[in-house]
């Protein structure tokens, strides 16, 4: 996860309130647990000291609350009149909904679950062009759709091969052939459109063989290298199928552990050439705009954790998490853009 998203909220005067609303089941009256469960959020808020203007922001702001709350949960940021997150909030059922009035803005939770997350890009391509998802997945809720776009290509006159042999023929094939590279040629401009704001971490190619094919040898050197593909999914079943869904969560779960292979490779290394620190050398290093990446071990709280995240926001740090039980010394490390004195 890229802190600098959260830069904004750090250049506001605290305090924060913070609240996080878990997913639930959601029923008829879905709306109306969302009230009740912010109800007995907004009195420990206030019991806490946050100020009336704080709790009508965060009021409006679930206002129009519907199932949607229920099923995705969301995570709400305040401080003074005015919302500065509000977002939905994927994490492991059973949570529990929670509320913080603090200097800073408890973002732990959020933050965690937010460097759990894989962006993919996935492309469902067929003949005629592709449908474009953009899709960011974790483990306990799947694939959730940021953006989709349906790319239809340039190509004119069929695209489909004929079955029985002429010279005639042949022309008809060379037309399909490149009538098929010309559309994967589209497809391909508008996925480089895309990487370049939403920045996928993989790029899952799914739909017909021969689509797949000639969208992956127009791509970019730099999107190859993100490329997984799948025969599971097709536009006959609008991209939305089980099956796809499934392979999407597969792939994210061998991304995240690719990731986490190499942060550890990248520590160790950094240890070696002083490019890698834990414990209180992580502040020091943070308010040196020295830390590349931010590490945090899966569920264990780090010390000055909040600190860290405003610091790292501030010089556009990542975070990434490591396994729970690696032992980083109170709870932190980070990969350096620069060796720092300690």
């Amino acid at each position: 996860m890229e802190l600098v998203t959260l830069r904004h909220v750090y250049e506001q005067e605290g305090p924060f309130a913070t609240v996080y609303l878990e997913a639930r089941v959601p029923g008829e009256d879905a709306g109306k647990q969302v009230e009740l469960r912010w109800r007995a959020l907004r009195d420990r808020l206030h019991v806490a000291g946050a100020p009336p203007e704080t709790l009508e922001a965060i009021e409006s702001a679930l206002g129009e609350a519907t199932g949607h709350e229920q099923a995705c949960g969301r995570l709400l940021v305040a401080a003074g009149s005015a919302v500065l997150v509000d977002e939905e909030w994927d994490v492991e059922p059973g949570a529990g909904d929670d509320a913080f009035w603090d200097p800073l803005p408890q973002l732990g939770t959020y933050v965690r679950e937010a460097a759990r997350s894989v962006s993919e890009l996935v492309v469902i391509a067929d003949r005629e062009g592709a449908q474009v998802r953009q899709d960011v997945v974790t483990e306990h809720h799947g694939p959730r759709e940021v953006d989709s776009d349906v790319v239809e290509g340039s190509g004119h006159g069929g695209v489909h091969k004929p079955r029985h042999g002429a010279l005639s023929h042949k022309r008809i094939h060379r037309r399909a052939e490149e009538t098929l590279r010309r559309n994967a040629k589209d497809v391909v401009a508008h996925l480089n459109w895309v990487a370049a704001k939403f920045r996928p971490q993989v790029l899952v190619l799914a739909g017909g063989v021969q689509a797949r094919t000639a969208v992956r040898e127009q791509l970019s050197a730099e999107l190859a290298e993100l490329v997984v593909e799948t025969e599971r999914g097709g536009l006959a079943y609008n991209a939305a199928d089980e099956a796809l869904d499934e392979d999407l969560v597969r792939i994210a779960g061998e991304e995240t552990k690719h990731r986490a292979a190499n942060r550890a490779d990248r520590m160790e290394a950094g240890r070696t050439h002083g490019r890698a620190v834990q414990g209180d050398a992580v502040v020091r290093a943070a308010e040196r705009g020295a830390v590349e990446t931010l590490l945090l071990e899966e569920d264990v709280p780090a010390r000055h954790e909040e600190f860290l995240f405003k610091t790292c926001a501030e010089t556009a740090s990542e975070v990434e998490l490591v396994p729970a039980g690696t032992g980083l010394t109170d709870g932190a490390g980070a990969i350096l853009r620069f060796p720092v004195q300690q």
